[in-house]
């Protein structure tokens, strides 16, 4: 068996032969990669919250590598083909307000620059997401509280984005703002469950 294959059949912890305090160790002293790793363990468990439920019959997760296609993850529902895009919140902007009540940001933005071609055929280079690049927002919202919970929202009901770097009606209407904010309980434009949003989403497909 070759080694990719054994590590695929592996515990990775026995493989790597690393302690689960070793491997919380080098966590702890890589902010870097906890957050990548964060970041994927978030899409996991949305995917196995929410998606891996009988009303799907496909559920397959994107290359990274693959910047045509954005959305973490791609589900069928009701016959309709739905990209899941999938945000977590930034550690030191939470704040807890009240009992169970808590406030912060994250960002919504591509991992990096790339150039996009806009509706108007303006192109233009950018790290913004862009508004219909894909359908559904999943906000993992484990900070509030250290417990999973996640925020949906539609992609065409989320904030433009403001920045006076981009033209205020050429460009700013097809570009998703960077940085948003979010709280518990939630408030519109979120919702605690996907399924309404999911139903909005085939309807107008």
């Amino acid at each position: 068996m070759s080694p990719y294959n054994r590590l695929q059949h592996a515990n990775i912890l026995h493989h790597w032969q690393l302690s689960d305090a070793e491997l919380s160790e080098i966590i702890q002293e890589n902010p870097s990669l906890r957050g990548m790793l964060f970041g994927y363990v978030s899409e996991y468990k949305v995917r196995k919250t929410w998606f891996e439920r009988k009303e799907f019959t496909e559920v397959k997760k994107y290359d990274d590598h693959d910047r045509s296609k954005k959305g973490d993850l791609s589900v069928m529902y009701k016959g309709v083909e739905i990209k899941v895009e999938v945000k977590g919140l930034q550690t030191n902007s939470v704040k807890q307000t009240r009992d169970d009540e808590w406030e912060g940001n994250f960002s919504c933005d591509a991992s990096d620059r790339r150039k996009v071609t806009l509706p108007n055929g303006r192109e233009l280079s950018t790290t913004c997401l862009l508004v219909g690049e894909f359908d559904l927002l999943a906000v993992s919202l484990f900070p509030f509280g250290d417990r999973w919970r996640f925020a949906f929202a539609l992609n065409s009901d989320l904030p433009r984005s403001a920045y006076n770097k981009y033209h205020e009606t050429e460009e700013r209407p097809y570009l998703l703002k960077s940085n948003m904010k979010i709280s518990w309980p939630l408030s519109p434009p979120y919702h605690h469950s996907p399924f309404p949003l999911l139903d909005r989403i085939t309807g107008e497909k």
